[in-house]
């Protein structure tokens, strides 16, 4: 295997017929560029022949030289990828790369990360950005038989939203993505979670509209109520994003924005729906997911475990000291929230 640098003009379909999760894909890439963050992607090849490709994004510690890199939601990298990732991260500054692939917890998975680590430290991270759950839909039965499948509760919530008057349509306009950016912050300031700023999402909308992102919006008597972006790669669907109005909580908006979410994405072609990130099974009601995670689990969506964070570590002394003061920030939020 041969490990090297794409260009800038490689050929961005040729590129994501290689990758399998939007964040990976040519576009990401692109919109986190516009963003002004510096980005790597490197494929790895057989002979000629592409097999993988990686998107790394590049982020400054500030006042200082060095970097930390961030591998979202690619394939398991092999030894050989990381071996020569760590010799290009030597030379540039990198104190390590954060990787989350975006592969589900089986045997083989894990076997093929513990194979890595033999070599090479490759550390389970303690500071990971995605949950390691996460809730997924089988879309291939009818419409029908989803609705059957979903609990008695969330099945009534659905129909008494449509009795009440409450619409779902796709907006995929500017002025949806207005809709949807001023519900998100009006949930992010209610919920005290710090989500990217609107510029960020700006950014993102400009790129994947029209390829990879959908905005859903929920609406009673001409007020919007609910939004969700979605994105669409590959036969799947995905949630990344959401917002809700406290208004008219009555008229039960959320079952059935949900629920035209999951139709929505069988008429785009989605064998599955991603609904990106829940607690564990089990979980504690006091946990932050545990509200969305019962919601979810209304719709007859399942648990998944993925194999989880790891940090591949360039300069150890460097890291163990972003570690300790990473500890101090989310214990500094944690106080502030």
């Amino acid at each position: 295997m041969n490990i090297a640098l794409i260009p800038a003009e490689f050929n961005p379909e040729l590129y994501n017929e290689k990758v399998f999760h939007p964040l990976q894909t040519w576009q990401w890439g692109q919109a986190r560029a516009t963003m002004g963050t510096e980005i790597l992607r490197f494929g790895e090849y057989e002979g000629e022949e592409l097999k993988n490709c990686f998107l790394i994004t590049l982020h400054p510690i500030p006042h200082t030289p060095w970097k930390v890199g961030y591998v979202p939601r690619s394939v398991i990298p092999s030894a050989a990828v990381l071996a020569e990732l760590t010799k290009f991260a030597r030379n540039h500054k990198i104190i390590f790369i954060k990787w989350e692939p975006d592969a589900i917890a089986t045997d083989q998975n894990i076997a093929a990360i513990k194979a890595v680590q033999e070599s090479l430290p490759f550390v389970s991270s303690s500071h990971p950005l995605f949950p390691k759950w996460t809730m997924q839909l089988d879309l291939s039965p009818t419409e029908d038989e989803l609705m059957a499948n979903c609990k008695e509760k969330t099945r009534y919530n659905i129909r008494l939203a449509g009795r009440k008057g409450v619409s779902v349509q796709t907006e995929n306009t500017d002025e949806g993505f207005s809709t949807f950016v001023e519900l998100y912050f009006e949930t992010c300031k209610r919920q005290h979670y710090y989500g990217h700023n609107r510029e960020y999402h700006k950014i993102v909308w400009d790129t994947l509209k029209g390829s990879l992102a959908q905005i859903l919006v929920s609406r009673f008597e001409g007020e919007a109520l609910g939004c969700y972006e979605l994105f669409y790669f590959k036969n799947r669907l995905y949630y990344p994003y959401g917002g809700s109005s406290e208004k008219n909580r009555n008229v039960m908006a959320p079952n059935l924005l949900m629920w035209e979410a999951i139709r929505l994405g069988k008429q785009l072609g989605a064998t599955s729906f991603d609904m990106w990130g829940s607690s564990a099974p089990n979980y504690d009601q006091k946990d932050g997911y545990a509200g969305f995670t019962r919601f979810k689990e209304g719709y007859n969506a399942q648990f998944v475990e993925m194999v989880g964070s790891y940090d591949l570590i360039i300069n150890k002394s460097l890291y163990a000291a972003y570690s300790a003061v990473h500890a101090l920030r989310n214990l500094y939020l944690s106080i502030r929230a």
